[in-house]
Protein backbone atom coordinates (compact mmCIF):
# COMPACT_ATOMS: atom_id res chain seq x y z
CA UNK A 1 0.00 0.00 0.00
CA UNK A 2 2.92 2.62 0.71
CA UNK A 3 4.43 1.31 -2.49
CA UNK A 4 1.39 2.99 -4.58
CA UNK A 5 1.07 5.46 -2.33
CA UNK A 6 4.82 6.63 -2.93
CA UNK A 7 4.60 6.14 -6.59
CA UNK A 8 2.02 8.40 -6.95
CA UNK A 9 3.97 11.41 -5.67
CA UNK A 10 6.43 11.03 -8.12
CA UNK A 11 4.87 12.15 -11.29
CA UNK A 12 5.60 15.45 -10.52
CA UNK A 13 8.85 17.21 -9.15
CA UNK A 14 9.67 17.16 -6.31
CA UNK A 15 7.34 14.77 -4.42
CA UNK A 16 3.70 15.55 -5.09
CA UNK A 17 1.49 13.79 -8.05
CA UNK A 18 -1.72 15.40 -9.26
CA UNK A 19 -4.72 15.19 -6.71
CA UNK A 20 -6.92 12.17 -7.50
CA UNK A 21 -10.99 13.03 -8.31
CA UNK A 22 -12.33 12.44 -4.95
CA UNK A 23 -10.91 12.60 -1.45
CA UNK A 24 -13.13 9.82 0.43
CA UNK A 25 -15.21 7.12 -0.12
CA UNK A 26 -17.91 6.85 2.55
CA UNK A 27 -16.60 8.92 4.76
CA UNK A 28 -13.27 6.34 4.81
CA UNK A 29 -9.82 7.28 4.22
CA UNK A 30 -6.00 6.72 4.13
CA UNK A 31 -3.29 8.56 4.68
CA UNK A 32 0.72 8.42 5.44
CA UNK A 33 1.32 10.79 7.42
CA UNK A 34 5.71 10.49 6.37
CA UNK A 35 4.72 10.41 2.78
CA UNK A 36 2.12 13.70 3.30
CA UNK A 37 4.83 15.52 5.40
CA UNK A 38 7.67 14.82 2.95
CA UNK A 39 5.89 16.22 0.17
CA UNK A 40 4.74 19.92 2.35
CA UNK A 41 6.55 22.20 0.36
CA UNK A 42 8.03 23.68 3.40
CA UNK A 43 10.24 20.43 3.74
CA UNK A 44 11.28 20.90 0.66
CA UNK A 45 12.35 24.29 1.09
CA UNK A 46 14.01 23.73 4.65
CA UNK A 47 16.03 20.45 3.33
CA UNK A 48 17.48 22.99 0.51
CA UNK A 49 18.46 25.32 3.18
CA UNK A 50 20.23 22.86 5.32
CA UNK A 51 22.22 21.20 2.25
CA UNK A 52 23.35 24.75 1.72
CA UNK A 53 24.47 25.78 5.38
CA UNK A 54 25.97 22.21 5.63
CA UNK A 55 27.61 22.21 2.54
CA UNK A 56 31.00 22.11 4.29
CA UNK A 57 30.08 19.47 5.85
CA UNK A 58 28.35 17.36 2.99
CA UNK A 59 31.76 17.47 0.98
CA UNK A 60 33.65 16.27 4.07
CA UNK A 61 30.40 13.44 4.60
CA UNK A 62 31.34 12.68 0.86
CA UNK A 63 35.02 12.49 1.54
CA UNK A 64 35.27 10.29 4.69
CA UNK A 65 32.40 7.69 2.97
CA UNK A 66 34.12 6.93 0.22
CA UNK A 67 37.45 6.48 2.09
CA UNK A 68 35.46 3.48 4.10
CA UNK A 69 34.09 2.02 0.75
CA UNK A 70 37.55 2.12 -0.29
CA UNK A 71 38.41 0.09 2.25
CA UNK A 72 35.39 -2.38 2.03
CA UNK A 73 36.12 -2.90 -1.59
CA UNK A 74 39.45 -4.57 -1.27
CA UNK A 75 37.12 -7.32 0.56
CA UNK A 76 34.95 -7.53 -3.16
CA UNK A 77 37.27 -10.04 -4.45
CA UNK A 78 34.23 -10.71 -7.30
CA UNK A 79 33.26 -6.68 -7.50
CA UNK A 80 30.15 -7.09 -7.74
CA UNK A 81 29.86 -3.77 -5.76
CA UNK A 82 28.56 -5.22 -2.15
CA UNK A 83 30.32 -8.07 0.24
CA UNK A 84 28.57 -11.59 0.54
CA UNK A 85 29.04 -13.62 3.90
CA UNK A 86 32.19 -15.08 2.50
CA UNK A 87 33.76 -11.43 1.82
CA UNK A 88 32.40 -10.11 5.52
CA UNK A 89 33.97 -12.70 7.13
CA UNK A 90 37.44 -11.96 5.53
CA UNK A 91 36.77 -7.97 6.32
CA UNK A 92 35.58 -8.70 9.78
CA UNK A 93 39.17 -10.73 10.44
CA UNK A 94 41.13 -7.91 9.30
CA UNK A 95 41.36 -6.26 12.79
CA UNK A 96 43.28 -3.34 11.30
CA UNK A 97 41.23 -2.03 8.46
CA UNK A 98 37.90 -3.30 10.77
CA UNK A 99 39.35 -0.65 13.37
CA UNK A 100 39.88 1.58 10.66
CA UNK A 101 36.40 1.52 9.48
CA UNK A 102 35.14 2.19 12.93
CA UNK A 103 36.78 4.78 13.27
CA UNK A 104 35.60 6.35 9.96
CA UNK A 105 31.81 5.36 11.27
CA UNK A 106 32.65 7.33 14.58
CA UNK A 107 33.40 10.54 11.72
CA UNK A 108 30.63 10.18 10.18
CA UNK A 109 28.45 10.24 12.59
CA UNK A 110 29.94 13.57 14.23
CA UNK A 111 29.58 14.78 10.78
CA UNK A 112 25.71 13.79 10.40
CA UNK A 113 24.91 14.54 13.54
CA UNK A 114 24.20 18.33 13.09
CA UNK A 115 22.81 18.14 9.77
CA UNK A 116 20.71 15.74 11.15
CA UNK A 117 19.21 17.28 13.88
CA UNK A 118 18.58 20.05 11.40
CA UNK A 119 16.17 17.99 9.67
CA UNK A 120 14.98 16.33 12.38
CA UNK A 121 13.88 20.07 13.77
CA UNK A 122 12.09 20.39 10.95
CA UNK A 123 10.15 17.16 10.71
CA UNK A 124 8.98 18.38 14.15
CA UNK A 125 7.66 21.59 13.24
CA UNK A 126 5.40 20.16 10.57
CA UNK A 127 4.60 17.03 12.91
CA UNK A 128 3.02 19.90 14.76
CA UNK A 129 1.21 20.79 12.00
CA UNK A 130 -0.37 17.64 11.21
CA UNK A 131 -3.19 16.91 13.54
CA UNK A 132 -5.03 20.65 12.49
CA UNK A 133 -3.96 19.92 8.32
CA UNK A 134 -5.78 16.38 9.35
CA UNK A 135 -8.39 17.84 10.80
CA UNK A 136 -9.06 20.30 8.22
CA UNK A 137 -9.05 18.13 5.67
CA UNK A 138 -11.27 14.90 7.34
CA UNK A 139 -13.79 18.52 8.13
CA UNK A 140 -13.71 19.56 4.12
CA UNK A 141 -14.55 15.88 3.06
CA UNK A 142 -16.75 14.69 5.74
CA UNK A 143 -14.60 11.94 6.60
CA UNK A 144 -15.13 9.64 9.18
CA UNK A 145 -12.44 6.98 9.82
CA UNK A 146 -8.76 7.57 8.62
CA UNK A 147 -6.65 4.40 8.56
CA UNK A 148 -3.16 4.21 7.92
CA UNK A 149 -2.18 2.40 4.37
CA UNK A 150 0.17 0.04 6.15
CA UNK A 151 -3.11 -1.38 7.42
CA UNK A 152 -5.29 -1.87 4.43
CA UNK A 153 -5.17 -4.60 2.37
CA UNK A 154 -6.22 -2.65 -0.71
CA UNK A 155 -8.16 0.56 -1.81
CA UNK A 156 -8.80 2.73 -4.63
CA UNK A 157 -6.64 6.11 -5.19
CA UNK A 158 -9.81 7.66 -4.50
CA UNK A 159 -9.59 6.96 -0.67
CA UNK A 160 -6.04 8.51 -0.28
CA UNK A 161 -6.08 12.10 1.27
CA UNK A 162 -2.31 12.32 1.82
CA UNK A 163 -2.07 15.00 -0.88
CA UNK A 164 -4.77 16.89 0.33
CA UNK A 165 -2.95 16.70 4.01
CA UNK A 166 0.00 17.58 2.38
CA UNK A 167 -1.48 21.04 0.31
CA UNK A 168 -3.26 21.74 4.10
CA UNK A 169 0.16 21.63 5.97
CA UNK A 170 1.67 23.88 3.02
CA UNK A 171 -1.22 26.67 4.13
CA UNK A 172 -1.04 26.24 7.93
CA UNK A 173 2.85 25.52 7.75
CA UNK A 174 4.93 27.42 4.74
CA UNK A 175 8.17 27.78 6.24
CA UNK A 176 9.88 26.31 9.10
CA UNK A 177 13.16 27.27 10.52
CA UNK A 178 16.44 25.59 9.90
CA UNK A 179 18.15 26.83 12.78
CA UNK A 180 18.39 24.64 15.67
CA UNK A 181 17.45 26.06 19.36
CA UNK A 182 20.14 25.65 21.81
CA UNK A 183 19.32 22.89 23.75
CA UNK A 184 16.54 21.43 21.98
CA UNK A 185 15.92 17.67 22.20
CA UNK A 186 13.95 15.48 19.08
CA UNK A 187 10.56 13.63 20.64
CA UNK A 188 10.75 9.90 19.62
CA UNK A 189 8.40 10.55 17.47
CA UNK A 190 10.04 13.08 15.29
CA UNK A 191 13.15 11.21 15.06
CA UNK A 192 11.10 7.95 13.72
CA UNK A 193 9.27 9.75 11.83
CA UNK A 194 12.59 11.39 10.05
CA UNK A 195 13.70 7.92 9.27
CA UNK A 196 10.33 7.17 7.42
CA UNK A 197 10.84 10.43 5.05
CA UNK A 198 14.51 9.57 4.68
CA UNK A 199 13.50 6.61 3.29
CA UNK A 200 11.00 8.19 1.23
CA UNK A 201 13.18 11.09 -0.43
CA UNK A 202 15.85 8.45 -0.88
CA UNK A 203 13.31 6.04 -2.91
CA UNK A 204 11.53 8.84 -5.10
CA UNK A 205 15.61 10.23 -5.93
CA UNK A 206 15.80 6.70 -6.78
CA UNK A 207 12.85 6.45 -9.18
CA UNK A 208 13.89 10.04 -10.80
CA UNK A 209 17.66 8.84 -11.68
CA UNK A 210 16.02 5.85 -12.85
CA UNK A 211 14.05 7.79 -14.77
CA UNK A 212 16.36 10.20 -15.92
CA UNK A 213 18.46 7.28 -16.93
CA UNK A 214 15.80 6.09 -19.41
CA UNK A 215 15.06 9.29 -20.77
CA UNK A 216 19.21 9.39 -21.01
CA UNK A 217 18.77 6.16 -23.20
CA UNK A 218 16.20 7.43 -25.22
CA UNK A 219 17.55 10.69 -26.37
CA UNK A 220 20.30 8.79 -28.40
CA UNK A 221 17.57 6.79 -30.02
CA UNK A 222 15.49 9.16 -31.44
CA UNK A 223 18.48 11.31 -32.55
CA UNK A 224 19.96 9.15 -34.30
CA UNK A 225 16.58 8.86 -36.53
CA UNK A 226 16.25 12.12 -38.11
CA UNK A 227 14.68 10.98 -41.15
CA UNK A 228 13.00 8.11 -40.14
CA UNK A 229 11.22 5.65 -42.86
CA UNK A 230 7.17 6.33 -42.50
CA UNK A 231 6.66 2.66 -42.36
CA UNK A 232 8.88 2.22 -39.86
CA UNK A 233 9.78 4.96 -37.38
CA UNK A 234 12.30 4.96 -34.86
CA UNK A 235 11.06 4.17 -31.54
CA UNK A 236 12.49 5.03 -28.02
CA UNK A 237 14.44 2.97 -25.89
CA UNK A 238 12.98 2.02 -22.67
CA UNK A 239 9.44 3.05 -23.29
Amino acid sequence: MKARLLAATLAVAPILAAAPAAAQVNGIAVTDPAIAIASAQALQTAYAQIGTTFQAQRTQLEQVQEQRAGLLRQFDTNNDGQLNEEEQRAAQANTAVLQQIQGLDQQINTIQQPITQARVYVIEQLLMQYSAALQQVTTQNNIQLVLNPNNVVWTTDAVDITQKIAAALNQLAPTVSTSVPQGWQPNRQSVALYQEVQDILLSAAVQQAQQAQQQGQAAPAQQGQAAPAPAAPAQPVGR
